[in-house]
């Protein structure tokens, strides 16, 4: 009988047992190099004032300036941050031996998002314990006016009262000026003063003040415009606040997602840059 020799195959290229196709390693110096990144150029953003807002104009940095200066800085801060950690991390992982040029490339790639990944988790658990609370400076700086503007609101209304029951020689009682307070408060909120509540508020300046019932009327009418004028100014000051808080969200996704990107490319580059023996010293040439 006769017997088919069958060709010898070829060798099977082995993979040492301490070798992985995800070199983790690698991937967590690369994510702890970002993080630390993230942490000091946020530092220098709150250095610079970028955490300094102030609905009122005038006073600090206004809401929709701290908008874009932070989420310029905070775009620079990622990006920059992830490219250097994916970087690290290609020239950290250690070459397969089975994989071509094309794979070789692909595997840092991926190496670098899920250095871009790991440091994402890592930057929201500092978020939520404080430690990056700039991290946050948008959403404070809203959160700022919209305090702010409730302040503002109740300050001016608690003013209008005194200054409606002020006499020549006589500033009103405290039981008069903290029911004309309630009854502004009210009406103010509401968007407009019963007809009832007007009258109501003008026998109160008349027997406080002493005034004529023209005048008392006038100075009840002129109260409540400013106290409506507040009203709209708070009006304003939240809906800024929503504005930005929009604008804040938006950017932070599109932020996340070209910093993936810039992981992958610059951890590519530094496989590249390990598979060629390019050491430092030559970037300083």
């Amino acid at each position: 009988m006769d017997y088919v020799k069958t060709p010898a195959r070829a060798p099977v290229s082995v993979i040492e047992s301490d070798l992985r196709h995800v070199d983790w390693p690698a991937i967590f110096a690369g994510a702890f190099l970002a993080t630390a990144l993230t942490i000091v150029l946020l530092s220098f953003g709150a250095a610079l004032g970028l955490s300094m807002a102030s609905p009122v104009s005038g006073d600090g940095v206004s809401l929709r300036w701290i908008t874009i200066t932070g989420g310029i800085w905070m775009v620079w801060t990622a990006v920059s941050s992830f490219a250097a950690g994916g970087y690290l991390t290609g020239r950290l992982r250690r070459r397969l031996g089975d994989a071509n040029s094309d794979e070789i490339e692909a595997r840092d790639g991926a190496h670098g998002v899920v250095v871009w990944a790991v440091g994402a988790v890592m930057g929201g658990f500092l978020a939520v314990s404080g430690v990056t609370g700039t991290l946050s400076a948008v959403g404070d700086s809203a959160g700022a006016a919209l305090d702010a503007a409730n302040a503002g609101l109740a300050d001016a209304t608690s003013y209008t009262s005194s200054a409606l029951l002020r006499g020549d020689a006589t500033q009103g009682s405290a039981e008069a000026k903290a029911e004309v307070a309630a009854i502004l408060a009210n009406g103010i909120a509401a968007g407009q003063v019963p007809d009832a509540d007007r009258q109501y508020l003008t026998n109160v300046v008349v027997a406080e003040t002493q005034l004529s019932t023209e005048a008392a009327t006038a100075r009840v009418d002129t109260a409540i415009a400013s106290g409506l004028e507040a009203r709209a100014a708070t009006i304003k000051a939240i809906e800024q606040t929503r504005i930005a808080g929009m604008i804040a969200a938006f950017g932070l996704a599109a932020t996340m997602l070209v910093s993936a990107a810039a992981a992958y490319f610059a951890s590519v580059t530094g496989g590249t840059h390990r598979d060629a023996n390019n050491g430092f010293r030559r970037f300083g040439r």
